[in-house]
């Protein structure tokens, strides 16, 4: 079945019945296909990120995972896949109710999500996810950017995104939902790659 050239919404239910090929939906609009191989940069500041947050939650409640990783933002455990027409694949996010952690994805909003932009992906980051994540109730959204060495942070308040600022290569953050993880950018941004 070829994903790409139909106009049809798709579900959960089309993705998982060929699940060889990897997309991302918002409202059942394919967002992409197979994007192209993510750089060195790229995958260098996802791991380091993941190995911090990883490393801070070892032993506690809320889990960190990384791509590639279903995650059904609007649905619930009783939401057939044949009804679920949002799903992304953050590049790093963090759940805190484990009984959104299903045996093959994720079922409802995560609590923290990471987006690492990439040129192919910018677009959807800042807006399309953006929105979604918004509407979901995702409390805190990071858009990195490793090109520029900055990161964007959004926390929600009420039912909106406020920018709770932006931060340079040399500054470090503290994690609005766990004030007491602070990640120094120094350590994320390194000039090797």
């Amino acid at each position: 079945m070829d994903m790409t050239l139909d106009n049809k919404k798709h579900s959960y239910a089309d993705y998982v019945l060929v699940k060889e090929e990897t997309y991302e939906v918002i409202a059942g609009e394919i967002l992409k296909i197979s994007p192209p191989s993510p750089t060195p940069k790229h995958q260098d500041v996802v791991a380091e990120l993941t190995a911090e947050f990883k490393m801070f939650l070892r032993g506690k409640e809320c889990i960190a995972f990384s791509a590639p990783m279903d995650v059904c933002l609007f649905a619930t455990e009783t939401t057939k896949k044949e009804n679920i027409f949002d799903w992304v694949q953050p590049d790093l996010f963090v759940i805190c109710d484990q009984k959104k952690i299903k045996d093959t994805n994720i079922v409802g909003a995560p609590d923290f999500v990471i987006e690492v932009l990439s040129p192919s992906t910018a677009r959807i980051d800042r807006w399309i996810k953006f929105n979604s994540y918004e509407k979901a109730g995702v409390k805190e959204y990071w858009i990195v950017d490793p090109a520029n060495m900055f990161v964007e942070v959004y926390e929600l308040r009420d039912t909106s995104f406020h920018q709770a600022g932006i931060y340079e290569h040399e500054e470090s953050i503290t994690v609005g939902i766990f004030p007491e993880l602070k990640i120094d950018l120094k350590n994320i941004f390194k000039e090797r790659v």
